[in-house]
């Protein structure tokens, strides 16, 4: 609805996790770096974040990066029994007809590591929301599929995506042999002040518009309301926008952002 009011070629702060539109902070630069690290060292790495702190688009930004060198299995829905959970790792990887049992799908699932290592294609497995993994015999399944190696190194890169409480479960002591195999380990924080600014330019620039439509004091309401998490502030900016739009308004003022968080919050 705003988008022609705004001269905007696409919404510039829709829901879905574009890496187009990702803003790299110094906490998302740094971030992305280690998932690239962990891809080229076929590491495993433990990505937390609270909730709409950008970790599903760091991982969609990744897997562009990648492009051909790599062949990646993404898992978004991890609540799968160990059984389903290498179904599923040997039906991404590209394995046509799955086994129906635990050792003819770790067969499957080690041969064609074997097969992507002979044709110089990285392994990577993505497992977004690691947090809602239900069982602890899942993440032995995940430790044991990093058995399979070279005498030089790992066939497979493993990332965990998930929120903090997965950092607080896996501390505990029976996660200690899959503790041992995450070489890496990062948490990525929510943006200051500066880089709401930053942020709220660089999404509108990506989308065709004027970068300057959100006032300084409509951005100071927006970074206190959604204490810098990108998915809080892509709510309240694209409620902020179709108000203006509502009031023939071609900039967003704290005035505006007061009345969106009012409605959001229920205040």
């Amino acid at each position: 609805m705003y988008k022609e009011f705004f001269k905007f070629k696409a919404r510039p702060f829709s829901k879905t996790p574009d890496p187009f539109y990702l803003y790299q902070s110094a906490s998302h630069r740094e971030a992305l770096a280690r998932l690239l690290h962990a891809v080229e060292e076929r590491e495993m790495i433990l990505l937390t974040g609270d909730i709409g702190c950008g970790k599903t688009t760091l991982s969609r930004a990744l897997i562009d990066e990648l492009g051909e060198t790599a062949k990646v299995a993404l898992l978004t829905n991890p609540r799968l029994s160990p059984l389903e959970f290498l179904y599923s790792v040997a039906s991404k990887f590209g394995v046509i007809s799955p086994a129906s049992d635990r050792l003819g799908l770790l067969e499957q699932v080690e041969q064609i590591l074997y097969d992507l290592y002979r044709k110089g294609c990285v392994p990577v497995l993505i497992i977004d929301e690691a947090h809602l993994i239900p069982h602890r015999d899942t993440f032995e399944e995940i430790r044991l599929l990093t058995n399979f190696q070279l005498d030089d190194g790992n066939l497979l890169s493993v990332i965990f995506l998930g929120q903090p409480e997965l950092r607080h479960r896996l501390a505990h002591p029976v996660y200690e042999p899959l503790r041992q195999r995450i070489g890496l380990q990062f948490d990525v924080g929510p943006l200051n002040l500066v880089e709401t600014v930053a942020y709220l330019r660089h999404r509108i620039h990506c989308a065709g518009g004027h970068e300057d439509i959100f006032r300084d004091d409509a951005i100071a309401e927006l970074h206190k309301f959604s204490n810098g998490v990108p998915r809080r502030i892509n709510q309240a900016a694209s409620l902020a926008l179709l108000e203006a739009f509502g009031r023939e308004q071609r900039y967003v003022d704290s005035t505006i952002v007061a009345e969106v968080v009012a409605e959001l919050t229920g205040i």
